[in-house]
């Protein structure tokens, strides 16, 4: 058993934010814009996630998303080991999909 995906770590971001108005749009389309300058990417339309090397390495990203959450909408926070994100099963219509990449490169910051 790898210890080592147990203590790799992933962040999801769930949010649904309001885009009546165009301040409310601008708002959620700069939630997202630091979503992805924190290195989040895209899973799903409304779902990022990033990749984190410990918890220590997570608690700092998601201490930043907290820091940029709008003051309209829904957001949430959840982190999974590694191997939990490992054991999902991703479809695309009825066919299988595989998993995005595992990031390779070590982080220094």
């Amino acid at each position: 058993m790898d210890l080592n995906a147990y203590r790799v770590l992933w962040v999801l971001v769930f949010y649904d934010l309001p885009t009546d108005t165009k301040a409310q749009r601008k708002r959620a389309g700069r939630f997202r814009k630091d979503l992805l300058e924190d290195g989040f990417t895209m899973f799903q339309f409304s779902i990022y996630l990033r990749h984190c090397f410990s918890r220590e390495n997570a608690d700092v990203h998601i201490k930043r998303v907290k820091l940029s959450l709008p003051k309209e909408g829904f957001v949430g926070i959840l982190c999974i080991t590694d191997k939990q994100f490992g054991n999902m099963e991703l479809f695309k219509g009825k066919k299988e999909d595989q998993l995005p990449n595992t990031p390779q490169q070590l982080e220094l910051f």
